[in-house]
């Protein structure tokens, strides 16, 4: 699943993010989303989160939903 819609972002939820400053490179950072950053309901470049460890970035892909 894609992290377009913030629908399908939860918190808890274990993520793979593009930092800003890895944008150019699409590298990829894994965490648990601690917030949600976007307030509009899609995003095409992924929805902005705060990992638990503070990280901001745009979710590329949602590996496993909150228990």
């Amino acid at each position: 699943m894609n992290g377009q819609k913030r629908s399908d972002v939860k918190v808890g939820a274990l993520v793979e993010i593009v930092l800003k400053a890895d944008q150019r490179s699409g590298k990829l950072t894994s965490g648990r989303v601690g917030k949600l950053l976007t307030k509009s309901p899609t995003h095409p470049h992924g929805i902005k989160v705060m990992l638990t460890d503070g990280q901001v970035g745009r979710v590329a892909k949602i590996v496993e939903e909150p228990k």
